[in-house]
């Protein structure tokens, strides 16, 4: 898993297509996801559409994810993998191992806080962040981790989860995304994001970066 690429690559047309799929599906009706896949074909890597559908799961549901799927696979044309590594899990230590790794760099000096807050909530919540969240979907190869954590911040401005997009917001910096990598990212979501909810997303953003 790469935790990071060069910045001025990160937010091309490519990440500009991906991240306003992420807030399609976790926020808008499918026929406007339709019209987001439609503007993505030839322009962002059908792998890297397949990570962002297959990730859409943790944040906006498994019917969501489905139906998006579906509808990549009929406006790209392009086939399901024959095989994945999904197909044949590794041993649980591994999904452990590979989520605490990812965890840690997305919460940085506020990891062990995270795992306690949630545990209290929960422990199987918080087993399944590390296992399934970080360990079975964002460790996945296909997209960088700070790709991954754009089109998280995505999500959850589409969706308003304000108190995952603060930590997300962070977890992008952590992972080696600029504050106009974030910046660009909220400017994609113009119609797709309410005003209200991108306002709200904008002042944390400026919070993280006066603080």
């Amino acid at each position: 898993m790469e935790s990071s690429i060069e910045h001025e690559a990160l937010f091309s047309d490519s990440m500009r297509a991906l991240v306003r799929i992420s807030a399609a599906v976790a926020g808008a009706p499918l026929a406007f996801t339709r019209r987001m896949m439609v503007e993505a074909v030839g322009v962002a890597s059908p792998q890297a559409v397949d990570e962002v559908l297959l990730q859409s799961y943790l944040f906006a549901g498994f019917p969501r994810a489905l139906n998006s799927m579906r509808i990549w696979r009929e406006v790209s044309g392009e086939p399901a993998p024959v095989e994945d590594a999904a197909t044949t899990p590794p041993l649980p230590d591994v999904y452990r191992l590979q989520g605490e790794d990812a965890c840690r760099a997305v919460y940085g000096s506020k990891y062990d806080a995270l795992r306690q807050k949630v545990g209290r909530l929960h422990p199987a919540l918080d087993a399944w962040m590390l296992m399934d969240g970080y360990g079975k979907v964002l460790s996945r190869p296909g997209m960088t981790l700070v790709q991954r954590e754009l089109c998280i911040v995505a999500a959850c401005a589409a969706s308003e989860q304000i108190p995952q997009l603060k930590s997300h917001l962070r977890g992008a910096l952590n992972c080696g995304a600029t504050p106009d990598d974030l910046a660009l990212t909220l400017s994609a979501l113009t119609d797709i994001v309410s005003r209200e909810a991108l306002a709200a997303a904008r002042e944390e953003l400026n919070r993280i970066k006066e603080s």
